[in-house]
């Protein structure tokens, strides 16, 4: 059923799935949260045959569904056999973030009933690692405001809607902290002078200017993003014409907080300004303060 747009919302607690709800519902998707996952197919159906045949479906399926939740994947297999498709959003954040969201609301981790929050995101987490493997977008929104969140939704589902063009996810990230698995192409920045050795500007990441400044004043920084943007620009093209959606590419220094990041915001720039889709994620920004 090909036009039948049906996205999962799903992820840790905290981590943003209401938010994406309402971005979703902002663009005409058809919401419904915490649906229990056995009725999914009878609901799709329903859908299908209302009087203004609804073809856009956001649902939030999580953990709190309890005991409902363990037949998920029995679910989208039924779909699947009957000839519907669907994708699977995920959102993540670290421990430290979630502890803080949830003593900033007051609200009850639904997994920690009479322990600690901790314990329940641990509990979490072990439980929805197989719905995390089987995600087609993982965003991970510790470092993210929600207008951020919002932006990168909006990219990868409603404005594809519209087009076609290619997906660039421009990853920051320490090589400290290991490659990227996803990634397709991945350049090494650890040549360019690095600013962790300036006592002033140590304490910053890549995003703060004067950092940026640093990074990208010397001349084989210029020459080399000159050379880097080069090469994407032709290469874009031939992805494309493979039938490749989303590009990422992978911007490493040795811990991902100084000079990857500056580098990948400057990419992303330039890449914009040709008006292609970019993201960015910083991955290992906050990963290493030493």
């Amino acid at each position: 059923m090909k036009d039948l747009k049906f996205v999962i919302i799903t992820g840790l607690s905290g981590a943003g799935k209401t938010l994406a709800m309402r971005v979703f519902e902002d663009h005409g998707y058809f919401c419904v949260d915490n649906l229990p996952p056995a009725i999914i197919p009878t609901f799709i159906d329903l859908c299908r045959q209302s009087i203004k045949r609804i073809n856009k479906i956001a649902l939030v399926i999580d953990i709190r569904g309890g005991g409902f939740f363990d037949t998920l994947f029995e679910s989208l297999k039924e779909m699947i056999d009957s000839g519907f498709d669907y994708e699977i959003l995920f959102l993540e954040a670290s421990d430290e973030v979630l502890i803080k969201r949830y003593k900033e609301s007051r609200r009850r981790h639904p997994l920690a009933f009479e322990g600690r929050i901790i314990e329940g995101i641990s509990s979490e987490r072990e439980k929805m690692a197989k719905l995390r493997e089987a995600a087609d977008y993982i965003i991970d929104t510790s470092f993210k405001t929600p207008s951020e969140l919002k932006e990168e939704i909006v990219i990868r589902f409603i404005e594809r809607e519209k087009e076609d063009r290619l997906l660039i996810n421009l990853v920051s990230f320490g090589f400290k902290q290991g490659i990227p698995l996803d990634a397709d192409l991945i350049f090494d920045v650890r040549f360019i002078p690095n600013p962790y050795y300036i006592d002033e500007l140590r304490p910053y990441s890549g995003e703060n200017q004067e950092v940026k400044d640093f990074v990208m004043k010397w001349p084989e920084s210029k020459q080399f993003l000159k050379k880097l943007l080069d090469m994407v620009q032709y290469l874009i093209p031939y992805y494309i014409r493979e039938g490749k959606t989303q590009l990422v590419i992978g911007i490493g220094c040795t811990g991902g907080r100084h000079r990857s990041v500056a580098f990948t915001d400057e990419i992303a720039a330039k890449l914009k300004v040709n008006r292609h889709r970019v993201v960015i994620d910083h991955r290992d920004i906050e990963k290493d303060r030493s």
